[in-house]
């Protein structure tokens, strides 16, 4: 009895771009940036983090209203709170110094640590690289979306101060609490640089949170790891024994965007800002990428 010889198995395909991908299939196509950013802009945390925003500056100015002129404390000198009310200029400022040391910090971190571990957390993320989405792709995707959005966080404060402000104190020179004025043709361009200043400055918070959100499941867990080392930072750059380590610090140049709004603009503070927080953000997300192209992902 003749038996006719077995059909050759065919070898294996090798991982690689000609096993994974499809007639049509490219890479550029998916998950693209307008549906991304769709998808968080209608997020109910967006929308609450963006009300809150909105109404911080108001709730300051039926506080000045209800407290009568703003002033310090007189122990470590003027402030622009104690020329909060001067000018439209002047109240938007002020707004810019009571947040930036915290509220800035949250919504940061919330829109940075929630946008991995999200979709982790809702069991989704394994359907998205099953796409199939690259990694590399999808986390940078995910990372300009909420530095997006950050960026417009940080923006829409001072911005809707300074119409809220307007409104109330009227179109005027930037009144410096160290005496001296900036005309108000000037003073919009120095806001806008102390703007741009403080989201360079939070690029640490966003990296770290970045991180965060690709090493754990849990959205909360990234977010307030973020917002707590941020904190902890803060704490470390007040304690002066530490001399000149605190240059090292995040925080120890937060507030150099107030240069911006002196007399003579002195760029020294905002630039060392910059590069330490550079340095740090740049090394960070390293990390998010490298150890998220090979993680194991379950959920």
């Amino acid at each position: 009895m003749s038996t006719a010889p077995a059909a050759p198995v065919p070898a294996p395909v090798p991982p690689g771009p000609a096993a994974a991908t499809a007639p049509g299939y490219r890479a550029g196509r998916t998950l693209r940036l307008r549906v991304e950013a769709r998808r968080q802009l209608l997020r109910r945390r967006t929308m609450i983090v963006a009300a809150l925003l909105v109404a911080l500056p108001f709730i300051l100015i039926a506080a000045f209203a209800i407290g009568g002129t703003p002033s310090g404390d007189g122990r470590n000198g003027p402030t622009l709170i104690d020329t909060a009310t001067a000018s439209g200029a002047n109240f938007a400022a002020t707004c810019l110094f009571v947040s930036a040391g915290f509220v800035l910090v949250v919504p940061v971190a919330l829109f940075c640590g929630d946008t991995v571990a999200s979709e982790a957390g809702w069991s989704s993320l394994r359907y998205l690289l099953a796409a199939p989405v690259p990694r590399a792709r999808l986390l940078g995707v995910k990372l300009a979306v909420a530095l997006l959005f950050s960026a417009v966080a940080i923006v829409l404060l001072p911005a809707v101060a300074l119409a809220a402000g307007t409104v109330a104190y009227g179109w005027g020179d930037l009144e410096l609490p160290t005496g001296g004025t900036l005309s108000s043709g000037a003073a919009l361009p120095r806001l806008a640089i102390a703007v741009a200043f403080i989201f360079v400055s939070e690029l640490v918070t966003a990296a770290l949170a970045f991180w965060l959100s690709t090493v754990t499941d849990a959205p909360l867990g990234a977010v307030g790891g973020a917002v707590g080392l941020t904190i902890l930072g803060n704490v470390l750059d007040a304690v002066t024994a530490l001399g000149s380590w605190r240059d090292v610090l995040p925080a120890h140049w937060q507030f150099s965007w107030a240069d911006a709004l002196q007399p003579t603009m002195e760029w020294s503070g905002m630039l060392q800002g910059t590069s330490v927080s550079l340095s740090y953000a740049l090394v960070l997300v390293a990390l998010a990428f490298r150890g998220f192209r090979s993680k194991d992902i379950v959920s």
